[in-house]
């Protein structure tokens, strides 16, 4: 299959007067760009899968190069500047030296993934594989500790393992519990981030989004403690969640812990990348279900409200940056006080969960928030539909969000393994089509 869109760009960048950087600002300020921007890559939740994005690289006839998976809990792997142009993207991340599972991605080695493909990851990436093809990845690349993650024989990404066992509900103690879990970054981190700050900043022109994650407060990612060597306390999810209303006091004192923690590390940042970054990446905590929220707006204000309106605050005091933070789900009964504590960009904006209605969002936040994401469905109608209900749904997405600007495309969350490279490819073509016809 020849894909259109390579066309459509060429003719696309031949009137194009904003660069990528100008583009992104425009739009995350709220005002109509020239046309949409486009996020694939720069952060940990719009980024593709290895394996898809190998397909991709083929299908797209891109000379042979190796893919280096630079987030390994999702397997996510780097997108390399030729297929930026080729697909147009205006946002690169800046990421911190540390990954997930507790590595630097440095020291590349091979790796197959499950399902055949091979790749590059970080040194630190220790494993074993059982009879029954599960892998288990250990934290920090220590094979004393017991492993941290698994990736089922066919899977695309690793599950969390809890292994903090059960906790004393009489001697809970939550900095002692997390104290492994939160660090002031120290000079040689500093130092990193000022020199890929300043190499993105300069040798590019795209927009840099930087992953600082400091405001994850409860992300349900984090708290198992796949990058910890010995977590304790409170961590499986079902307790974690009903610790809220049990034991109240203990998620307020991790909580006071990881700002203390996050305003030294927000000034850090700040002295590291001054404003060679536009856009700061604080939070990937998860509030909605495919149905509701999963806590209540109530509860939102007790507990997660006041330390986001630190943190933002002191972003918005102190820097230019914009604020973005990831939410999955249907949290519609939470916008109006992410709003109020001073989010500016939403992602992934899934409009499949219940009242998550595209129009509707658009109409009543379009002004307040930034939505990065919605593109496209990629619970059913990227991996399971036809290329024309992609192609339709990724039409009506760009009508109902570009206006007015204050939209970043990219597919809800990130581009999955399996999912058919005609369905991908038609999802670039219909934006790179209404982004030529918007311009001309």
């Amino acid at each position: 299959m020849k894909f259109k869109f390579h066309e459509i760009n060429e003719s696309l960048k031949r009137g194009v007067l904003m660069n990528s950087r100008e583009r992104v600002i425009k739009t995350i300020n709220h005002h109509e760009p020239d046309r949409v921007p486009v996020d694939f890559g720069a952060t940990g939740q719009t980024g593709i899968n290895a394996s898809t994005l190998l397909k991709l690289r083929k299908t797209l006839n891109l000379k042979d190069a190796a893919i280096y998976v630079h987030e390994p809990f999702q397997i996510l792997g780097y997108i390399d500047q030729d297929l930026q142009r080729a697909l147009q993207t205006d946002v690169v991340g800046l990421w911190n030296p540390v990954n997930f599972l507790g590595f630097k991605n440095e020291g590349w080695k091979a790796w197959v993934m499950p399902d055949g493909t091979p790749v590059k990851i970080g040194g630190g990436f220790e494993y074993d594989v059982d009879s029954n093809g599960v892998t288990f990845v250990y934290p920090q690349g220590d094979r004393t500790a017991l492993p941290s993650a698994k990736l089922p024989a066919r899977g695309y990404f690793f599950d969390n393992i809890n292994r903090a066992g059960d906790y004393d509900e009489d001697h809970l103690n939550a900095r002692e519990d997390f104290k492994d879990a939160f660090a002031v970054w120290d000079d040689a981190t500093a130092e990193y981030l000022a020199r890929e700050s300043k190499r993105l900043y300069e040798e590019t022109d795209y927009a840099v989004l930087g992953n600082f994650g400091g405001g994850g407060f409860g992300d349900v990612a984090a708290i198992p403690g796949p990058y910890e060597k010995n977590p304790r306390g409170i961590r499986k999810i079902e307790d974690w969640l009903m610790a809220h209303i049990l034991y109240p006091d203990y998620i307020k004192e991790l909580f006071d812990m990881q700002l203390e923690v996050a305003l030294k590390n927000l000034e850090i940042y700040r002295q590291a990348v001054g404003e060679r970054i536009q856009i700061v990446y604080m939070s990937g905590t998860d509030f909605g279900s495919q149905n509701s929220e999963i806590i209540s707006p109530d509860l939102y204000r007790e507990f997660y409200a006041p330390y986001h309106k630190t943190l933002n605050d002191w972003v918005h005091r102190n820097t230019q940056w914009k604020t973005f933070y990831h939410c999955c789900g249907s949290i519609v009964k939470l916008l109006d006080d992410m709003v109020k504590v001073g989010v500016d960009i939403l992602n992934p904006v899934q409009c499949s969960a219940t009242g998550m209605d595209p129009v509707m969002l658009k109409e009543k936040y379009g002004q307040k928030l930034v939505f990065w994401g919605g593109g496209v469905d990629t619970q059913h109608t990227l991996p399971f539909g036809t290329p024309e209900e992609v192609r339709e749904q990724v039409g009506e997405r760009l009508k109902i969000f570009s206006k007015k600007g204050g939209f970043v495309f990219s597919s809800i969350h990130n581009v999955q393994g399996k999912v058919p490279v005609e369905n991908l490819s038609t999802m670039f073509e219909t934006l790179a089509a209404f982004n030529n016809g918007k311009h001309s």
